[in-house]
């Protein structure tokens, strides 16, 4: 089944893992749009490409789930309440800011508080309504559920994190938002990528998805997967899909989420 509207793209799959990609949009409202500062028109903060990076997900029997406002919009990687989820320089869930620290709207021309109530209402909630049900069908037709929530950013953005981030950055919220096993059996498909960095839990630890949907003791486990752009596209505008980049970095994502489904079936016997 495959459902698409304004919020979100999502299809069905076949297997007890869904992936995530909450900063993959590129709609804007009117009134987002009517206020953005010039160096926002082109989109600068989105996970550009995701959805293609991660096509192979239909032959998986992944279930997908993408959105389809910008982050400019709302952050559906935040919690409704916004309360921060990093001590250090991050952005909200009505982002005021660029990654780099610059003003995302120009002066009086941010969304009113009634538009940003309307985007929690019609674009917030329905994601987050359509992702937990599907961990819902997920853990009643298997017994369990397996949540990948795929991101990308510039590999340097030094408002946010010193020098180049690493290529692969696995986030399980301090091993709170899945099995041991599994952030460890990932470490091990990336430590034996040639060519390619990787940390667990450094910067970026998980957003608000991994850290609510994640519950291994209610045998949910969800895992964040930050990836430095570099690995599959141009970091500057017009954010160009490069293949000889992005091929070999589409066999360790498909590696990652194979042995994600292979520790579930060996853990669960499913």
């Amino acid at each position: 089944m495959s459902e698409i509207n304004h919020a979100f793209e999502f299809s069905r799959g076949r297997v007890p893992l869904l992936i995530s990609m909450p900063h993959a949009g590129l709609r804007l409202t009117p009134a987002v749009e009517a206020g953005l500062v010039e160096q926002a028109r082109s989109l600068p903060d989105t996970d550009w490409h995701i959805p293609r990076l991660y096509d192979f997900a239909a032959e998986l029997g992944a279930s997908t789930l993408a959105a389809g406002y910008s982050r400019f919009v709302v952050d559906l990687n935040r919690p409704a309440d916004d309360k921060p989820l990093y001590a250090s320089a991050t952005t909200g869930l009505y982002p005021s800011t660029l990654f780099d620290g610059q003003p995302l709207f120009r002066e009086g021309l941010e969304p009113s508080g009634e538009e940003r109530a309307r985007y929690l209402t019609e674009i917030w909630t329905p994601y987050h309504r359509t992702l937990a049900a599907e961990l819902a069908r997920l853990k009643r037709e298997f017994g369990y559920a397996l949540l990948f929530d795929a991101h990308s950013i510039a590999s340097r953005v030094p408002r946010l994190f010193d020098g180049r981030l690493p290529d692969f950055n696995l986030g399980t919220n301090e091993g709170a938002s899945c099995d041991l096993q599994v952030a460890q059996r990932l470490k091990q498909v990336c430590a034996a990528a040639p060519h390619y960095s990787h940390v667990l839990n450094g910067r970026f630890k998980g957003g608000h998805i991994t850290r609510h949907y994640g519950k291994p003791a209610d045998h949910i486990h969800a895992i964040q997967l930050e990836l430095a752009q570099a690995l599959y596209m141009d970091e500057v505008e017009p954010y160009t899909y490069q293949t000889s980049l992005a091929d070999p970095t589409r066999l360790v994502l498909r590696q990652l989420l194979e042995e994600l489904l292979n520790w579930g079936k060996e853990h669960y016997g499913r």
